[in-house]
C-alpha cells in the first residue's frame, strides 16, 4: 500500500471517514490530480503544481484541507477559509463528516484548477 493511502487508512475515526470523503470528492472533481506523499501527509498535484493537502490534526481535533495560493481565491470563499497568519496557504477545517459542505469544497477545487497555470503556482 502506498504511503498516502496508508496515512488515510491508519487514521482513527472520525478522521478516516472525513479524509476518505474528501479524497473521493477531489478524485471526482479533479480526476487528473495526482496524489503524492509529501511532508508526511497526502498532497494533490496537477502537472507537478501543488493544489491542496490533507492533514488530520489529532491534537486540535480537525481535518485540515490546505490550499496553496488560496489568497487568490474569490472573496466569496473567504468566510470558509482559515489562514492563521499564513501568507499563502488557507484551509478548510472540519471536525465532523457532516460539516463538509461539498458545494463549497468543489467550488474551491474548481477555482484552484482554473488558476493552476497562473504565475503564482510556478
Amino acid at each position: 500500500m502506498n504511503p498516502e493511502a496508508q496515512y488515510i487508512i491508519n487514521q482513527p475515526e472520525p478522521y478516516r471517514s472525513m479524509l476518505m470523503h474528501l479524497q473521493v470528492v477531489i478524485g471526482h472533481t479533479l480526476p487528473e490530480a495526482e496524489l503524492k506523499y509529501k511532508w508526511r501527509i497526502p498532497c494533490y498535484y496537477i502537472n507537478n503544481k501543488p493544489i491542496c493537502y490533507l492533514n488530520a490534526s489529532h491534537k486540535k481535533e480537525f481535518v485540515d484541507v490546505g490550499f496553496w495560493h488560496a489568497a487568490h481565491l474569490p472573496k466569496k470563499y473567504e468566510s470558509y477559509l482559515v489562514s492563521e497568519n499564513r501568507k499563502l496557504v488557507k484551509s478548510l477545517r472540519y471536525k465532523t463528516l457532516e460539516e463538509i459542505e461539498d458545494v463549497i469544497f468543489i467550488g474551491i477545487l474548481e477555482e484552484v484548477y482554473k488558476n493552476k497555470d497562473k504565475s503564482f503556482y510556478k
